[in-house]
């Protein structure tokens, strides 16, 4: 075999990587801000008892929009494998624009968490879309250092949420915060105009012809055709099961439960955690700000390492590391020093779960990686769902502090889980096309 990089290889650096990447970063920058705009509003909404809020019912509509997550994610992916990622992604961004409009116009808990609950459907289902769409065009070696920039769109969307708050609640209200969140529905056209489908999902769909004619026009070559791809959803599941890859499967699910329990719970109830503990409203929404930066740089440097020294052993040794920041939340500590763990805490906790999409997206064959990624997300939205529950309950009965310790746990679990992963993979003696996989994750 000849050392020198292939035209594909290569064609993967070009404008086309670009404008995936580019035209997905978007994407998931206004499902950030959609995402995390609840959290941010959420103090208002309880100190002001708007539609008679209780931090319990709060924590329920926070599970609300995890649930749509879980539906959506355990049903994108899956479909997204069948007609395409492109429509998928345009599908979920309309979506979850529009689901912001109802919550804008609630006028009760009732319809503001049906809101809630169908922008978590178009959630759930755009990120693993656009995890799978990037990592198509993704160079060799680098797949978790693309993954990992195009989260960063997702911490951004925090911060732009804490901002939005910020400088609406006071002056206009708390409804147009979700105004603004209807404003992606704008995109959807130019995302459904300039984003190419993935090639690989074409040539696996037996659309040669369109897979030339979209090469052609980037200059880049079609990838060979795969033999013995997925045929309908169930098989692309029970692929995820063969042989021992159901070890793998259930490791990863496991971890991805109590991630998301973390992120999730965190998400929610971190601005009113700290309204509890004494902050006035602008410098709870400042640990939004400083959490989601962390989770910038850590989305930068984990990729990074994983591309190095493999994405299970870094997560691993980030779920540790969060669970040690998270706890020391807990403790009543000087502002400097509650920054500074704040922002580490987001360094480590949103990379660490990034990393285990990006280690079943690097690991699965392009014509079933939307259908791994999906369900690997899907059943961590189990925990998104618990996590946020959780949070209001231990508030509403004055155990706040208590969430900060139980989220910790939650960490500690998924270090378990996916170090064993970690080191199942690396005892793994692969063989064909799946060495320099492994050897580089």
């Amino acid at each position: 075999m000849s050392s020198s990089p292939s035209p594909l290889l290569s064609a993967r650096g070009s404008r086309l990587a670009l404008l995936v990447v580019g035209l997905c970063w978007l994407a998931v920058l206004f499902d950030g801000l959609d995402m995390f705009i609840y959290g941010s509003v959420l103090p208002h909404l309880l100190e002001t008892r708007t539609f008679g809020l209780t931090a319990d019912q709060a924590g329920d509509l926070g599970s609300y929009a995890t649930f749509g997550m879980l539906v959506g994610a355990l049903v994108a992916g899956t479909i997204a494998d069948r007609i395409g990622r492109k429509r998928l992604m345009v599908a979920c961004v309309t979506l979850f624009s529009l689901a912001s409009g109802v919550c804008a116009l609630a006028d009760g808990v009732a319809v503001f968490g049906l809101g809630r609950t169908l922008a978590g459907v178009g959630l759930g289902g755009l990120l693993p879309t656009a995890i799978s769409m990037v990592s198509d065009y993704a160079p060799r070696g680098r797949g978790a250092l693309v993954i990992g920039l195009l989260m960063t769109a997702h911490h951004a969307g925090g911060i732009l949420s804490a901002y939005v708050a910020k400088w609406l609640i006071d002056p206009v209200g708390w409804r147009a915060a979700f105004w603004v969140c209807v404003l992606p529905l704008l995109f959807a056209p130019v995302l459904a105009k300039l984003l190419p489908e993935s090639l690989s999902f074409l040539v696996a769909k037996g659309r040669g012809e369109e897979a030339r004619a979209l090469a052609e026009r980037y200059d880049v070559e079609v990838p060979a055709a795969r033999t013995g791809g997925a045929g309908d959803r169930w098989t692309s599941l029970a692929t995820l099961f063969r042989g021992n890859e159901w070890i793998q499967t259930l490791l990863y699910w496991v971890a991805s439960f109590g991630g998301l329990l973390l992120v999730y719970g965190v998400a929610t109830w971190l601005p009113t955690l700290m309204r509890a503990e004494g902050y006035e409203l602008g410098s709870a929404l400042s640990f939004v700000v400083v959490f989601n930066l962390g989770g910038i740089v850590g989305m930068l440097v984990a990729g990074r390492a994983a591309d190095r020294f493999g994405a299970p052993r870094i997560s691993a040794l980030w779920f540790g590391l969060t669970a040690a920041g998270v706890f020391l939340l807990s403790v009543h500590m000087p502002m400097t020093v509650t920054m500074i763990v704040v922002f580490l805490t987001g360094v480590f906790l949103n990379s660490a779960q990034t990393m285990i999409y990006a280690t079943v997206s690097i690991r699965s064959a392009a014509d079933n990686r939307a259908t791994a990624v999906g369900w690997t997300s899907g059943m961590g939205r189990f925990g998104a769902v618990f996590g946020p529950w959780l949070g209001g309950q231990l508030l509403a009965s004055g155990n706040g502090d208590r969430g900060f310790t139980a989220f910790a746990v939650a960490g500690l679990s998924s270090m378990v889980f996916i170090g064993i992963a970690a080191l199942r993979t690396s005892k793994r003696t692969p063989s064909g096309g799946e060495r320099e996989l492994v050897a580089a994750h």
